[in-house]
């Protein structure tokens, strides 16, 4: 028979390919760093290429040994899932789910649609992680998360996407700007000059200048927001304008601010909310049961809303 390597033998490996570092992959998976290293070179001999390069001074991956890498994560995370599977076939929707959420739908979203979930699946356990959509996709792949809530267009080839409801941009500005003068508020391309977006990372900076159809906005003082929060900041002191997502509007971004928001003219530009998962989850069931949820509740909210065009405070 063929030799098939262990899923000890991929875990020491891909822990070593983390830490770079014999001892600190030993303490990870805890176990000795005799036992590591002999897993390791087991994996390597049954393998018949040289994965690691080491002397005294670093450890490093060969070439084969970056490709392997990949295909053990895929191995062990599908693995896992099998696990997941199988605990949860008998009693579905009492797992704990691990949801990982962007910045600027986290606050606006979830408690919209948490309480419903509770009430819906009283069993069912949700722990949250905030960060960015490479990391959390990154999370996803490495089996850290089970599900991330994330913004389209973004790349997610090979991950199950369940595209939940379409979240337009207003235009946000001090009352007295220029641009929202107008029934309808457009975005020519010298509006685009005076834009102000998030530093690079966030997704919302993509899509903002997908919806300029530029490449890239500078404004002249190359300043750039950390948060939504130091956006309006900028906004208010008079720097310059920005796009937010009606979900932010919605959401009371703009309370206690002297900001207006306005809706763009039709056709307006926007990012999809999407809940992702891997192709191979053992939670389908409640990836089903949190994307309807949210596109019944939230999706039904943004949808009445549209009906008001007019500029609004709130």
């Amino acid at each position: 028979m063929a030799y098939l390597p262990s899923l000890r033998q991929l875990g020491y490996f891909i822990a070593l390919a983390k830490e770079l570092n014999f001892t600190r992959a030993a303490e990870a998976c805890y176990v000795g760093q005799s036992t590591l290293s002999a897993g390791l070179k087991e994996l390597e001999e049954g393998l018949g290429v040289r994965l690691v390069e080491r002397d005294r001074q670093s450890v490093s991956l060969t070439l084969i040994g970056l490709d392997v890498l990949g295909r053990a994560k895929a191995i062990l995370a599908a693995s896992e899932d099998l696990m997941d599977f199988a605990r949860g076939a008998s009693k579905p929707m009492t797992a704990t789910i691990r949801l990982g959420v962007i910045p600027t739908i986290a606050p606006f979203l979830l408690p919209t649609v948490l309480p419903d979930i509770r009430q819906r699946f009283p069993e069912l356990k949700i722990t949250l992680r905030e960060d960015l959509t490479a990391n959390l996709l990154a999370r996803l792949a490495d089996h850290q998360l089970d599900f991330a809530l994330i913004a389209l267009p973004y790349d997610v080839h090979g991950l199950l996407v369940s595209e939940l409801f379409n979240d337009e941009f207003w235009l946000v500005a001090r009352e007295n700007d220029p641009a929202l003068k107008g029934k309808e508020v457009h975005l020519p391309a010298k509006m685009a000059e005076r834009l102000l977006l998030l530093e690079e990372g966030h997704c919302l900076r993509d899509h903002t200048l997908q919806a300029c159809k530029r490449a890239d906005v500078r404004n002249a003082e190359g300043m750039e927001a950390t948060s939504l929060l130091t956006l309006l900041q900028m906004v208010e002191s008079g720097m310059g304008i920005a796009l937010l997502p009606e979900m932010a509007v919605k959401g009371g971004l703009l309370n206690s601010t002297e900001l207006l928001a306005r809706p763009l003219a039709a056709p307006a530009p926007k990012r999809v909310i999407a809940l992702v998962t891997r192709s191979s989850s053992a939670h389908l069931e409640e990836f089903q049961a949190l994307s309807d949820a949210i596109r019944e509740r939230f999706g039904a909210n943004l949808r009445i809303s549209r009906g008001k065009r007019k500029g609004i405070r709130v």
